[in-house]
């Protein structure tokens, strides 16, 4: 940190310049998940700063979730927040390529009757029985995501199990089945936890989840399967490209 001064002319602010060093340590793995950070003291020493300037570098991490202060302990760097490009593959796959450890547990596979609401992003009538998978999703040991998937009736036949769903990707298991998979109308958004999810996320009523509602649709236009997904925000993004026309 101490190696290369601060640009004490430039119109950046200096907490700003320390937050940008910090973040870019924590993304190059120079400083890795788990490891304390000096104090505000030994830091504002080492820069040549107040402490109040070195706090809110670190208040900036903090709210971005790369930091996170343990009392007794100090300010410890996060494990790095997982970005998952959107795109036709499941998280099991994104994870795995980028090089995370995945892991699920089913917690329901059950036959369900959907309401209008559902039926109509389905294209089906109200009423129809269709599958209902809720998962939780895990990276390195780490509660990432809480998923429900509603599998349409012409699925219903597959060999699908909650093993089998413990082993591999829901999109991985139904393209080895043969289903294809042509394009899906997804919509993010972002709200409070709800208390089953933080139960299951192990984290609090207050922290912000990112949620993603996904309608996939097969080559003839008929929808596959409809997954609403809550992940935990501070562990997760998403990642696009915006092309200009």
């Amino acid at each position: 940190m101490a190696s290369q001064p601060l640009d004490r002319t430039s119109p950046v602010p200096l907490y700003f310049q320390i937050a940008e060093r910090l973040h870019a340590a924590i993304e190059s793995g120079e400083l890795q998940p788990g490891q304390r950070l000096d104090n505000e003291i030994e830091l504002s020493d080492q820069l040549g700063v107040s402490r109040p300037t070195v706090r809110q570098a670190i208040q900036r991490l903090v709210q971005q979730g790369l930091l996170v202060r343990r009392r007794g302990i100090g300010t410890v760097v996060v494990q790095r927040r997982i970005r998952r490009p959107l795109g036709l593959t499941g998280l099991q796959e994104d994870l795995a390529a980028a090089g995370r450890n995945p892991s699920t547990t089913v917690l329901e596979l059950s036959l369900v009757s959907v309401g209008p609401e559902m039926a109509s992003s389905l294209l089906l009538e109200s009423g129809a029985t269709v599958l209902f998978i809720r998962r939780l999703r895990c990276a390195d040991g780490m509660p990432l995501a809480v998923m429900e998937n509603f599998l349409a009736p012409q699925l219903l036949d597959l060999p699908i199990s909650a093993d089998i769903l413990e082993k591999q990707g829901l999109y991985e298991f139904l393209r080895s089945q043969g289903v294809q998979f042509h394009s899906a109308h997804q919509v993010i958004g972002a709200r409070r936890a709800s208390h089953a999810e933080a139960r299951l996320l192990g984290t609090t009523r207050s922290s912000t989840v990112l949620t993603l509602a996904r309608t996939a649709h097969d080559p003839t236009g008929r929808a596959i399967e409809l997954g609403q997904h809550a992940y935990l925000a501070t562990r997760y993004s998403f990642e696009m490209t915006v092309l200009s026309h």
